[in-house]
């Protein structure tokens, strides 16, 4: 496969921004000042009272005031804010980016639509495949996103010596994708160290740059620490329901201090493929894609999941 070009930039972006939300106002103007993005390509919705989840008739309003406004050259969509972030059962960045599949709301189990960009080479999303990229950039603390924020931006200024965790846990339906684990050992040109575990916990290391696991709830995050740029996500039904509490919700991986993560908002089964494969997910990393990329060529079935972070970071773009 040939590597990607120079990946997605600022001025493909487009910012989503919640009129109805003064903390998406602010985090949106933060970010678009941030990362030099046009003024232009600001999208204002309204969207009152933080529902968690739209209806099809609501998602398909909004999605048609957003692609109203975008221009061709726009291969990425990142909405300022927590909630909404379902549709019916699809994660609100896959319905936008795939749109809606609501069959798999008769049977979550079943298998979702495919996704054209699953380890996909090309760098124009929209351009080559139809597809604009979507993540959420989460909103209920202004410090908290300003922070991420910054890390995401840091990330492209230093490449730091790093290691990527893989754990193979306990709850074993939650390792179905542990066989595509990388194999243990050092990239001595990305100065990363692959480590692969049988571990519930991962505690006091502080040179992480990717945790993968498999738990409903990952404890002693408040002991680790992530560098700017780091991926981090566990497979579990209820990760992308970001502000339920049946299970650890996808926001504490950056409350913790990683830059982007990933969760299913309905129950998708175990099935890998609704996961970020980790093999796909660390090759695109590290050979320059921006975490949106990354995270979207390594999920081949996304339609349950919802993306979140700061999207263009990208610490091993040079």
């Amino acid at each position: 496969m040939v590597a990607p070009a120079a990946g997605l930039k600022p001025a493909q972006l487009a910012l989503v921004i919640n009129d109805d939300e003064p903390n998406s106002v602010e985090v949106g103007e933060y970010y678009r000042q941030a990362r030099n993005v046009p003024a232009e390509n600001v999208v204002h919705v309204r969207l009152p009272d933080h529902p968690r989840k739209l209806d099809a008739a609501q998602f398909r309003q909004l999605k048609e005031h957003i692609d109203a406004r975008l221009g061709p050259h726009i291969q990425a969509v990142l909405m300022v804010w927590t909630a909404p972030y379902a549709v019916e059962c699809n994660g609100i960045t896959a319905a936008y980016t795939l749109g809606l599949d609501s069959s798999l709301c008769g049977a979550p189990c079943g298998p979702g639509k495919p996704n054209p960009y699953f380890n996909a080479a090309g760098p124009q999303p929209y351009t080559e495949h139809g597809l604009r990229l979507a993540m959420l950039l989460p909103t209920d603390s202004v410090d908290g996103a300003k922070a991420l924020i910054d890390r995401g931006v840091a990330a492209g200024f230093s490449m730091p010596a790093a290691s990527a965790y893989y754990l193979t846990t306990s709850e074993t339906a939650r390792n179905s994708r542990a066989p595509f684990f990388p194999r243990a050992g050092t990239l001595p040109a990305r100065k990363l160290t692959i480590k692969r575990l049988s571990a519930d916990v991962l505690e006091n290391e502080k040179d992480i740059m990717i945790y993968q696991t498999g738990m409903a709830r990952v404890a002693r995050l408040d002991t680790l620490g992530f560098l700017p740029g780091a991926l981090a996500d566990s497979l579990t039904s209820f990760g992308g329901d970001l502000l339920g509490s049946s299970q650890m919700s996808s926001l504490r991986w950056l409350e913790a201090g990683a830059t982007a993560s990933y969760g299913t908002v309905s129950e998708p089964c175990n099935y890998w493929q609704k996961f970020p494969q980790p093999t796909v997910l660390l090759s695109h990393y590290l050979r320059g894609a921006s975490a949106i990329e990354a995270y979207w060529r390594s999920v081949a079935w996304p339609a349950q999941g919802v993306f979140i972070g700061e999207p263009l970071a990208a610490p091993y773009r040079r």
